[in-house]
């Protein structure tokens, strides 16, 4: 640590460095409230100081935190008064330690349970930096033995998290890999049985197919048959309980939360070869309407994405964000990446966002407000999606139709039915502590999404939805599209195979009606899927050709399997109608039967994701955003945003803008009346 900075820090009355348990518990019992410090050193007014207690009344945050969030106090200032406070002095952020030895000599569990790091050695005792001062004898009581004298300094909690990762960042990442128990994750699928089942069920169909031809592609075809049945009455009944909702299962941003605190919410946005859409993604990101103290937004890279960091070090990154850059491993996907920055949430709700995604500004209100009343078994909601091209070529239009009937009709329904909601990738909320104890997301498993909604639902947790929508760039190409498709396909059969390995306590933990659902969806899209051409081969039995499959039906079923294939189509146009019936969708509803041709696209990218699971399971085929409208797409200059242009540098306070309030929109409702004297003295007025 700089000499001349302890110097610097003493010369101004704060007390040196603590060093003895007696003098800590004294300073701490004895301390005069924060606001006085800050009050007796003119550092901030009166009334802005009222303003932040008055904030603190209602939110999660510390009282420091409210004050540099809105300007009211510089970070300097705040940690003389901290150090003041509590007797101690505070670090030189401007020389960050550097011995990685001396990190690790805490173990990264403490580290981040107790935010503390080792920051320098003098005299051959240990310093141990902390943004939690309050905390010190908690943390001198669980500091491992061996570690000979330690004092204690300040920092701020960005400080001493970079430095956290800075030692330990590299055993966390490798721990991020295999987060999940290993029975329910697919990163043993090369050397388990799971990567048998396809090229087991091609070698027996091949040999079916060689010397039974006929029979097999019967037996095929009314496999085929029985699945499309399955799924009108799956459709039908998504229908039946769309029409007959009481609009209760998509909760409202009705203020149900007040009587409890706003949580702080962290906001993973994992970004990977993103230089095109970095700079947009900031400035929608930084429109959301949410207190700043209470929003801690991560982007997060991989250390080798050298062009993505580049560009986001030349965007204009507000202060309430943070750039987490994910230490080099296997594989390079995006729930390896979350899974390390959830390390560093510090949030209780950790919500998930795209690059490209373009959140409603006022839509985290809507999950604090739901996640304050929501029963503990409630562990997630899932927002609606849509997307703010779909006027760029029919495969847009299309996507928009398919996303339509899916987050605004499906899933809805498939919550009111009981069964297990697959997740849907984006505009997700966690609550933090449950997320850590299932392990995060599983590294390896290209639809990290849905299956982690089979993990809650395996717990006996549960998915809510939640009445907000945030807009995504629809894939535009049909290549591409394809590509995409395939990576949700080849996801969705290894869940089900990873899930599968013990049938009997999949049965168990689910009970028989989500057993049946989690099939249903998961393999049965699937089987259809791939076995589509069979279905439409059987078309040419209504113009009196034979058929393989008519060797196991009698004569008369041909009508009865028509009515099928007509009430099948009749209700897929259907509930894409019902779907759009939002005003800024009904422009798409003479383009839902395009919807028809478009889903045969799934057929191809099944057959791709299948072959994947063989020679790529833990292949991303990443989707290139950007590319349709998703860079431009609504994009304000920063100055007309309202955004700072600041540098990518953590814990640098925002301007200071004095006693304007106007930052801060219906914070200070329903709040008490405090007034507070120019001694520090605190009285509530109402």
């Amino acid at each position: 640590m700089s000499t001349q900075f302890l110097k610097l820090v003493q010369a101004t009355r704060v007390p040196p460095l603590m060093g003895p348990k007696k003098r800590a518990a004294s300073t701490a019992e004895h301390a005069s409230p924060l606001g006085a410090y800050l009050l007796d050193a003119r550092a901030i007014s009166p009334g802005n100081l009222a303003k932040a207690l008055a904030l603190q009344l209602r939110e999660d945050a510390r009282l420091g935190d409210i004050l540099i969030a809105n300007g009211w106090v510089t970070e300097r200032d705040l940690m003389m008064a901290l150090s003041a406070q509590y007797g101690i002095g505070f670090a030189d952020t401007a020389l960050p330690p550097h011995d990685l030895d001396m990190i690790r000599s805490v173990p990264w569990e403490l580290c981040l349970q107790h935010t503390v790091v080792p920051w320098s050695q003098t005299g051959g005792m240990l310093i141990l930096a902390t943004s939690n001062p309050d905390k010190i004898p908690q943390i001198r009581a669980a500091l491992p033995p061996g570690l000979g004298n330690v004092l204690f300094t300040l920092a701020p909690e960005v400080e001493v998290l970079k430095a956290i990762a800075l030692g330990h960042g590299k055993a966390l990442a490798r721990r991020a890999e295999a987060k999940v128990p290993e029975r329910m994750s697919c990163r043993n699928w090369a050397t388990s049985l799971s990567s048998l089942v396809v090229p087991t069920l091609c070698i027996v169909l091949i040999f079916n197919l060689l010397f039974y031809t006929t029979m097999t592609l019967a037996v095929l075809s009314l496999l085929a048959c029985a699945l499309l049945i399955s799924n009108v009455i799956f459709k039908g009944t998504a229908l039946w309980f769309h029409l007959t909702e009481d609009k209760s299962e998509f909760h409202s941003h009705r203020d149900h939360g007040s009587q409890t605190k706003r949580p702080i919410i962290s906001l993973f946005v994992p970004l990977f070869k993103e230089p095109r859409i970095a700079g947009p993604l900031v400035q929608r990101m930084a429109r959301l309407d949410y207190p700043r103290e209470l929003l801690d937004i991560c982007l997060i890279v991989e250390e080798h994405d050298i062009e993505t960091r580049m560009a986001l070090a030349r965007a204009a990154i507000p202060s309430w964000f943070r750039v987490i850059v994910v230490p080099d491993g296997t594989p390079r996907t995006k729930p390896r990446a979350m899974n390390y920055a959830l390390n560093f949430a510090r949030g209780s709700i950790v919500g998930v966002y795209d690059a490209e995604d373009a959140p409603e500004a006022r839509q985290l209100h809507a999950v604090a407000n739901r996640f304050a009343i929501a029963p503990k078994k409630v562990v997630c909601l899932q927002g609606r999606l849509d997307y703010y091209n779909p006027r760029q070529n029919w495969v847009s239009r299309c996507f928009t139709i398919e996303y339509a009937t899916w987050f605004r009709l499906f899933l809805p329904a498939i919550k009111r039915m009981g069964l297990a909601v697959p997740l849907g990738g984006t505009t997700l909320f966690f609550r933090r502590d449950v997320l850590r104890e299932l392990g995060g997301w599983d590294a390896h498993n290209v639809t990290e999404d849905a299956d982690l909604g089979i993990r809650l639902a395996r717990l006996g947790y549960e998915t809510e939805m939640v009445d907000i929508t945030t807009h995504e760039e629809a894939n535009a190409a049909t290549w591409p599209w394809v590509k995409q498709r395939s990576r949700w396909n080849k996801g969705y059969f290894m869940t089900w195979v990873v899930h599968n390995r013990q049938p009997i306590q999949l049965l168990r933990d689910l009970g028989l009606r989500k057993w049946l659902g989690f099939h249903m969806m998961f393999l049965g899209m699937i089987l259809n899927a791939a076995l589509a051409p069979l279905l439409w081969s059987t078309v040419v039995v209504a113009f009196g050709t034979h058929h393989p499959i008519m060797t196991l039906l009698p004569e008369w079923a041909v009508w009865p399997m028509a009515l099928v294939f007509t009430m099948a189509t009749v209700l897929t146009i259907t509930l894409a109608l019902v779907a759009c019936r939002a005003s800024h969708l009904r422009f798409l509803r003479p383009w839902v039967p395009l919807t028809l041709p478009y889903f045969q696209l799934t057929t191809l990218s099944t057959y791709k994701a299948l072959f994947e699971t063989v020679r790529k399971p833990f292949y991303w085929d990443k989707t290139e955003h950007g590319a349709f409208g998703g860079a431009d797409h609504d994009v304000q200059t920063p100055e007309a945003a309202g955004i700072e242009r600041k540098p990518v540098i953590f814990g640098t306070p925002i301007k200071d803008r004095g006693p304007n309030i106007q930052a801060l929109p219906d914070q200070l409702t329903k709040v008490p009346v405090i007034k507070v004297g120019t001694d520090g003295t605190i009285r509530r007025i109402s």
